[in-house]
């Protein structure tokens, strides 16, 4: 017949008076603490944050949208008003974002990409080749443009996917397209000066129409400002330029 035998377990944390006299003698390691369960917190309910600005500025365009038949949101009409025009903040803002660099298509992308372009956008097409130096000048300058104006539409194409045979002393060349039809057009890289610069590249494509947008509105004012801000910058680049040619020469004196 088998030994049977139990083995008492205290209550966790209990020790003997003889375990305690060891422990002060150094004889024990100290007495572990007794094991204590995390506090319970609640997860936070959705339903009972207070409803302010910050909570609308939180959301998504698509949770501003869920909120449209709120109740709770209905029966305040400053929250109601804020939604909307958070809502119509991001809407703006997605669609400026729309661009914001030089996009590349081929022959069969043009009616779509620039012909069938939105009659508010102005679309500034680049015919280049590749292995030309002037065509990387310039597309280096729409790239910074592009970036710096996401309203407008920068695209680049192939000469000869766009025009059959086009010579090749001809590019870089710039159309610029509005509402279906062509704006102006620049052949070769000496109509944007002796140094070509995105200032520069700037300065000429808003000679004659607000060409360049930053998409921060529609406004006439606000036209005039983005015009305004290419001349500022022109003039800031041929300035600086000049003092760097005047600090070479007295240097190399």
């Amino acid at each position: 017949m088998a030994d049977y035998h139990f083995v008492y377990k205290d209550i966790e944390g209990t020790t003997t008076q003889w375990d305690d006299i060891q422990r002060k003698l150094g004889n024990l390691p100290p007495k572990p603490a007794p094991f204590k369960p995390p506090p319970f917190t609640p997860s936070e309910d959705e339903s009972s944050k207070p409803k302010d600005k910050a909570w609308l500025d939180n959301k998504t365009e698509e949770d501003l949208e869920d909120l449209e038949d709120d109740p709770n949101l209905d029966d305040d009409r400053f929250l109601e008003e804020y939604r909307k025009k958070r809502l119509a903040e991001m809407r703006e803002a997605a669609r400026i974002a729309r661009f914001g660099s030089v996009i590349p298509i081929s022959g069969a992308d043009f009616v779509r990409e620039v012909s069938q372009a939105a009659s508010d956008v102005w679309v500034v097409v680049c015919l280049y080749k590749e292995g030309i130096p002037e065509c990387g000048i310039l597309l280096r300058c729409l790239e910074e443009l592009a970036t710096r104006y996401p309203a407008t539409k920068f695209v680049k194409i192939i000469s000869t996917d766009c025009i059959p045979n086009y010579p090749d002393r001809n590019v870089p060349t710039i159309l610029v397209y509005n509402n279906s039809a062509v704006k102006a057009t620049y052949v070769g890289l000496h109509h944007f000066g002796r140094r070509c610069t995105p200032e520069g590249v700037a300065l000429v494509l808003c000679q004659s129409d607000p060409v360049l947008n930053d998409g921060q509105s529609a406004s006439e004012s606000s036209r005039d400002a983005v015009i305004d801000g290419v001349r500022k910058r022109f003039i800031e680049k041929v300035v600086t330029e000049h003092e760097d040619e005047d600090d070479d020469r007295y240097s190399s004196d």
